[in-house]
């Protein structure tokens, strides 16, 4: 699909509306027909979080806009998830449940009782541990674990103890076993060495290919291998060999264990999120014990109750957009309060994060919207008044700024403020000024891009990479994040929150966020023009690398960020558990955000969205 090319605005004069004279004009338009055409406005490809506009603004002639393309457009089915039938339907089907909650919950907590004394029982007994993991892993991949906070942890703290006293016979011989332990230990944050799979190496450190036969063996370590930091060898040869072996294999096993692998490989489990993946797991969760069944049971209780909460807090974010009227001030500016809000289920995960989750939607928008006035509004003379008056974060600084600009100061403005005063009176602490940092780096870093454009420069890849990490917006949504979660709020930590460069917490995800972003228009063969991403930066700087030499560098630099991320989410830092959890699940969200079809759909987006409205356990 060749995607249009139009020339971007800079101030010489406006685009003009893509919609006629349909366009709305009221605000007074009830919460059903926003749904209906909030998606209306998902152009293209690739806008998200500060992306977009900066990824194709260095060309000095074309580049695509959502101000003019085509309303031929193929959008995608995204767009249509929230019609006013559907979200009646929605609506109804909560209420309706709303109104068996009680009986629900009490079902739900006694079957969870259940659960629990069946792992305390099965846990009990350290001579065959198996079982524990066994069931650890299923309550992970169902998305169920935090109800099991205490039991997993104290269960693999005698694990690490027993285990690593000494790691030459601690973890026995099976690498199955070993794989699995190994995962599981490093994902509750305990070092365990990657020297436990030396003994399936020859002298050369390459693992032995009798070990590629058993299929389950394979998908276990290839599993493992996610886990890796940075210089850890034999990580990356596990990862190479057992990636390899299943793809060869995938012609000559059954269709179930076909779709094992194949899930394995596209959606490693430490790579992705169990909200979204708990479902087709749960399709494929056979067995005969006893605790499987409950587990299934707990599972899709769980579910209904979290729905309901889905449900409303989508209903709250609705509500405060639509009030907000920016939606009909900047009608070039993207309108997708659902997209948003699915960030901030991604990053928030546990059941006791509704208002959090509400809250985070709403910076999450503005960086969107602030996006769109660099990408779309402002001619360079106003971006450049705009980012001042940021600076000096003054109403009083916005007098010679445009209407659309002045509008949507206040918006900024005014939402940092009654954040700040929430945060405060909730944890006793006021990140007035961090919030503020945050806002100011990142229309610096837009500014830059909207400089490159205007003299039509492309800076060096590590120049760009550099800038791009803060216009990525990730510093933006993190900085939120860890006032609103509340943990660890102290002078050390909010100085490292605040820093520029960005802490490698924060850094580690935006860097993915950004290459994979990349990554993306470089797979585009259809894209015209010379876009400003990473890989083409990579290619002026290296004459001699083809498209193909760039993105393997890409998927290189994304692999080192995961590393990164790793070392600085799982083997300690300054910040509270459930911070390097956000940090985690962001990256893990980018890829479900950016994997386009070549109709420019996000089916994986698509689903989860569906999953979440729509779909409901028998």
């Amino acid at each position: 699909m060749i995607k249009p090319r139009v020339r971007r605005y800079n101030g010489q004069d406006r685009p003009p509306t893509p919609y006629g004279s349909d366009t709305p004009s009221s605000l007074d338009e009830p919460l059903i027909h926003l749904i209906n055409i909030h998606l209306h406005y998902n152009f293209g490809r690739a806008y998200l979080f500060g992306m977009a506009s900066c990824v194709s603004s260095f060309k000095p002639h074309i580049i695509a806009t959502k101000a003019q393309l085509s309303p031929t457009f193929n959008s995608s089915k995204f767009d249509s998830l929230l019609t006013a039938n559907k979200w009646n339907i929605v609506q109804e089907r909560s209420s309706a449940l709303l109104t068996k909650t009680g009986d629900l919950s009490m079902n739900h907590s006694e079957k969870l009782e259940m659960v629990k004394n069946e792992f305390r029982k099965s846990v009990s007994v350290d001579e065959k541990p198996l079982k524990g993991l066994y069931m650890i892993d299923a309550m992970q991949r169902l998305n169920i674990d935090y109800h099991f906070k205490e039991e997993i942890e104290a269960f693999l703290r005698r694990q690490n103890m027993n285990c690593c006293t000494n790691i030459a016979s601690g973890f026995g011989n099976d690498i199955h076993e070993i794989a699995l332990r190994f995962r599981l230990l490093r994902q509750q944050g305990y070092f365990v060495p990657a020297e436990v799979f030396d003994k399936f190496t020859n002298n050369e450190g390459k693992f032995n290919p009798e070990l590629g036969e058993n299929i389950k063996q394979m998908v276990d370590l290839y599993e493992a291998s996610q886990l890796s930091i940075t210089g850890e060898d034999v990580l990356a040869e596990a990862g190479e060999f057992s990636g390899r072996v299943l793809r060869e294999k995938m012609s000559c096993i059954t269709n179930q264990e076909a779709m094992l692998v194949k899930r394995t490989l596209e959606h490693p489990f430490h790579k992705s999120l169990p909200i979204f993946t708990a479902r087709s797991f749960l399709d494929d969760f056979h067995g005969s014990n006893t605790w499987l069944g409950s587990l299934k049971e707990v599972t899709k209780m769980d579910f209904r109750l979290l729905q309901c909460s889905y449900h409303r807090e989508i209903a709250q974010v609705f509500k405060w957009w639509t009030g907000l009227g920016l939606a009909n001030e900047l009608m070039y500016a993207r309108n997708q309060p659902l997209k948003w809000y699915l960030w901030s289920l991604a990053c928030f995960t546990d059941s006791s994060l509704s208002e959090e989750r509400v809250e985070l939607t709403k910076p999450i928008s503005l960086i969107y919207i602030i996006d769109d006035i660099f990408d779309v509004y402002g001619t360079l003379d106003e971006l450049t008044l705009f980012t001042e008056a940021v600076y000096r974060w003054d109403i009083k600084a916005i007098e010679h700024l445009p209407d659309y600009m002045k509008t949507f100061f206040r918006v900024l403005y005014n939402l940092t403020n009654e954040i700040s005063s929430k945060i405060y009176q909730k944890h006793g602490w006021n990140p007035i000024y961090s919030l503020q940092n945050a806002w100011k780096n990142l229309c610096k870093a837009f500014l830059v891009e909207a400089k490159w454009f205007a003299t039509g420069k492309l800076p060096s890849a590590e120049e760009y990479l550099k800038n791009g990490i803060v216009s990525s917006g990730v510093h933006i949504m993190m900085v939120h994040a860890f006032f609103l979660l509340g943990h660890g709020l102290t002078q050390k930590n909010v100085q490292i929150i605040d820093s520029i460069p960005l802490a490698g917490i924060i850094s580690s995800p935006a860097t993915i966020l950004r290459l994979w972003d990349d990554l993306g228009d470089a797979e585009d063969e259809n894209q015209q023009g010379n876009d400003g991403s990473y890989v083409k930066c990579l290619m002026m700087d290296n004459p001699d690398y083809t498209m193909r030499m760039g993105r393997e560098r890409v998927l290189s630099k994304i692999g080192d960020a995961w590393k990164s991320l790793n070392q600085e989410c799982l083997f300690g830092n300054h910040f509270h558990c459930t911070f390097s959890k956000v940090s985690l699940n962001f990256a893990r969200t980018v890829p479900l955000m950016y994997s386009y079809d070549d109709k420019q759909s996000l089916p994986g987006l698509e689903d989860l969205a569906n999953s979440l409205l729509y779909h409901y356990f028998l």
